[in-house]
């Protein structure tokens, strides 16, 4: 989608912090960090939201996860504990039309979140 900042993103028109990446799906530093270790973790295929995704696409998401756990263990926050977070629709906190899991740690994270 050509005007979505994360399709820019995993394209690398626009420059990031990439912790990892592969054919499929591509991760990065937040700008924005709510946490010390707060990573975005994207599919490289173009999918607004939860909503969205069906029997052709959902198989991405488990394969997304493992990433996430993958990324926690790499970057240290994994034996103490770390969030993943995927936020749906306005109301629910999701500011960038393209799916995608926030991987937060490196502190005591308290609940509720929002």
């Amino acid at each position: 989608m050509a005007d979505c900042i994360f399709c820019k993103i995993a394209a690398k028109e626009i420059p990031s912090s990439i912790v990892y990446e592969d054919d499929n799906i591509i991760a990065f530093k937040d700008i924005n960090p709510a946490a010390p270790v707060h990573v975005l973790v994207i599919p490289k295929q173009h999918i607004s939201s939860v909503l969205d995704l069906d029997e052709e696409n959902v198989a991405l998401v488990g394969d997304i996860l493992l990433k996430c756990k993958k990324i926690a263990q790499d970057l240290g926050i994994a034996e103490k504990g770390f969030r993943i977070v995927n936020n749906c629709g306005r109301e629910g906190g999701q500011t960038v039309g393209h799916i995608h899991f926030h991987v937060l740690g490196g502190r005591m994270l308290s609940w509720p979140p929002g």
